[in-house]
């Protein structure tokens, strides 16, 4: 019979008191707050020592065997931060993962000690049975899986079993004791489809002309959005044509009219926008000056210069997923304010710096609604830890998903890590 998964408190606690692996400790004699190792993986002063704790929990899950399977340092990271982040009565106390001389989490245990935990070795008595301690906590866990909720009739069972956590019940050979099956793996974080090129993202463009709104459309762009004029511009080009109105029926101003007209004419082959990687890259194809800027979604910051100009021989950078999450993980801890995602386009004219931006013939406002998505996700998460929310990524073949505010925060840093790495 193959060895049993250790539970990981106990295993843990048992790492902490040997002391044995490098950085991994306790803070203090009351054995309540720990310390682990967090450093990144691409420092250039990274070394094995650094990566112990994960490489441990790792092999003493089963899920790493030394020459036989290859070393995957950003799973084992993830599925250990995840197997802690599961644990109600341990709480991410301080991350220092970012201090520079030295990275690392503090843990803190929320309801007990490290002496409460049974030893992480604890096997059946010597007649076959599960020790006490160990069967009352496979109980207790299989318990923090299901709702508790009210009888709703005589004889009807009070045990709602959450769809996440469908145990399986099965008899030991040895006891008439049930025993739930092994934990699965920490489940797969739905997050990452943000980095699937074949996943296309939802854009949401809208058009002004003089500050008045003429168009708005949300699409789904396959490889790539064209912002054109009237005329369409050159179908051959790659990526799907937004077509920005013709102003003859929408403005009264026959001289305004005349301008926005020739701006839109020099779009050509238009301003495309893409997915490169974890970020959004621009380029104009055709004579038509532009620049950029992200801004809030009902103005753009005009008290300010643009971000860039949209270059015409090569693509240009204007997004990367990775600080836009990292910031947005320190609007939910209430360090920073929330992200911007909105990306204002002013075509044919200088930035509005210093001046209404409603005076510019042509501004060009495009959304992805993923991002606006995954910042109300944060906005709202933050009334309640414990409520789930749905949360609706709008790329192509998503569904709704329901996760709490601590679900949602676990799953965008494991996003940061993996994209590091």
């Amino acid at each position: 019979m193959g060895s049993q998964k250790p539970r990981i408190l106990p295993w843990l606690v048992s790492q902490l008191d040997e002391g044995r692996l490098e950085g991994v400790a306790w803070l203090g004699p009351s054995r309540r707050r720990f310390r682990i190792p967090w450093k990144h993986g691409l420092r250039q002063d990274a070394q094995q020592e650094d990566f112990g704790i994960f490489q441990a929990w790792a092999e003493a899950s089963g899920a790493y065997t030394p020459g036989r399977d290859k070393p995957d340092l950003p799973t084992w990271k993830r599925n250990f931060r995840s197997a802690l982040n599961r644990k109600e009565g341990l709480r991410l106390a301080e991350d220092r993962s970012k201090d520079p001389h030295d990275p690392h989490k503090v843990y803190e245990f929320v309801n007990s000690a490290a002496g409460d935990f049974p030893e992480p070795g604890a096997s059946p008595d010597t007649d076959g049975r599960f020790g006490t301690s160990d069967t009352q906590e496979s109980i207790l866990e299989l318990v923090n899986g299901m709702n508790l909720g009210p009888i709703p009739d005589e004889g009807a069972s009070s045990l709602a079993v959450t769809p996440e956590y469908r145990p399986q019940l099965l008899l030991s050979p040895n006891s008439d004791i049930p025993a739930p099956c092994p934990t699965p793996g920490p489940p797969e974080n739905p997050l990452k489809q943000l980095l699937v090129l074949e996943e296309d993202w939802e854009f949401e463009v809208t058009a002004f002309y003089r500050g008045r709104q003429v168009f708005q459309q949300t699409v789904f762009c396959p490889g790539a959005l064209r912002l054109v004029g009237p005329e369409g511009g050159d179908r051959t080009l790659p990526g799907q044509p937004i077509t920005l109105p013709d102003p003859e029926a929408l403005l009264a101003d026959r001289v305004v009219k005349g301008y926005v007209s020739r701006v839109l004419s020099s779009l050509a082959g238009g301003l495309a926008l893409w997915r490169a990687g974890q970020g959004l890259c621009a380029q104009r194809l055709g004579h038509c000056h532009a620049y950029w800027a992200v801004g809030e979604e009902l103005l753009p910051d005009s008290g300010r210069g643009p971000d860039g100009e949209v270059p015409k021989e090569t693509e240009g950078s204007v997004f990367n997923l990775g600080p836009f999450v990292t910031d947005l993980i320190a609007f939910i801890e209430g360090s920073k304010r929330s992200p911007r995602y909105t990306f204002w386009f002013c075509m044919g004219e200088s930035w509005p710096q210093d001046q209404p931006w409603t005076k510019k013939l042509v501004m060009v406002k495009v959304v992805p609604t993923c991002l606006r998505a995954l910042v109300e996700m944060a906005r709202v998460g933050g009334a309640s830890s414990l409520e789930n929310t749905s949360l609706d990524l709008h790329i192509s073949n998503s569904q709704p998903l329901s996760l709490t505010s601590e679900q949602y925060k676990a799953y965008l840093q494991d996003l940061v890590e993996d994209m590091d790495f």
